[in-house]
């Protein structure tokens, strides 16, 4: 399943749980749910909170795809170094999975 980094990165934003989504644009037509989760589309459900901009939002996607990269290529750094030290694919598997 691939990883819906538009909502991973909205909830980070006034506490999470702060948006639903528009089912109608601002002329009465209904949006199609295929288009629905769009940043032109969110609406504010919760008191209090802000819209973040686009580009905050836009910012903070980049910020969580670069530490899951980071955290993959540790992981890759880690078994290259086991690997180093003598140990096989199998032993690192043991240890790491």
């Amino acid at each position: 399943m691939d990883r819906d980094y538009f909502q991973d990165a909205l909830h980070t934003f006034n506490g999470g749980n702060w948006y639903g989504w528009k089912t109608h644009d601002d002329n009465g037509n209904k949006i199609p749910n295929k288009d629905r989760m769009q940043y032109q589309h969110i609406k504010i459900i919760k008191d209090g909170a802000t819209m973040p901009s686009e580009a905050d939002v836009n910012a903070k996607i980049q910020e969580i795809k670069d530490a899951e990269q980071a955290a993959i290529d540790k992981k890759a750094s880690g078994k290259q170094k086991l690997k180093d030290l003598g140990l096989d694919d199998a032993e690192i598997k043991a240890l790491i999975g």
